[in-house]
């Protein structure tokens, strides 16, 4: 730090204390050439982030822009405020740590449904139907398709048959869980020699 009495560089901090906002932090100094003190003030410095629109135009991230859509797509499922409020936090957070001060709104609205899809399915959907543009109905049900296919692989890999059997029809699923149309793996009986 330069003094700015006389120029030098050679300085210590003699005090240091948060302001009363604690978003800054007050360095009182004294040069070590003309023993004169002077304050410096140390602040995080935030860049914004950019996001990049469909029509190549530029606007700063705006958190409650994402909440918007967090709540709707949440609506009337049994999702907290909190909830929304954590997931909206790790995504900001996941974009500023990233190296990029420009992010496209398609990478935002990627992140959120992967989010969203872990979260809550029904959200997903919503979300989805909206941001990916879905035109009929067959759109949605390709969506749903998807993810069942990607239940059955995770329920495969933990040693399940398929969740979802392909004798029964959606009206014989209806209202039943998943878990209850999930076959355990079966159980080897141990060997026993003679």
């Amino acid at each position: 730090m330069k003094c700015p009495f006389c120029g030098s560089h050679e300085n210590r901090v003699v005090d240091s204390r948060p302001t009363d906002e604690g978003d800054t932090i007050r360095r009182r100094r004294e040069c070590l050439s003309c023993q004169k003190r002077f304050t410096t003030y140390e602040k995080v410095e935030i860049l914004p982030l950019i996001v990049i629109k469909k029509d190549n135009s530029r606007e700063t991230f705006d958190r409650d822009k994402l909440m918007r859509g967090i709540s709707r797509a949440c609506e009337k499922r049994p999702i907290t405020a909190d909830q929304m409020h954590k997931l909206a936090d790790e995504i900001e957070t996941q974009l500023s740590n990233s190296l990029e001060r420009e992010v496209s709104s398609q990478s935002i609205g990627e992140l959120l449904m992967e989010k969203l899809k872990k979260l809550d399915q029904v959200a997903y959907v919503r979300f989805a139907s909206v941001y990916r543009d879905f035109s009929d109905i067959d759109t949605f049900l390709d969506e749903i398709h998807k993810i069942r296919i990607e239940e059955n692989q995770d329920f495969r890999r933990q040693g399940y048959d398929e969740i979802y059997d392909s004798g029964l029809t959606p009206r014989q699923r209806q209202g039943k869980p998943a878990i209850a149309l999930a076959r355990p793996p079966k159980r080897r009986k141990p060997h026993r020699g003679k």
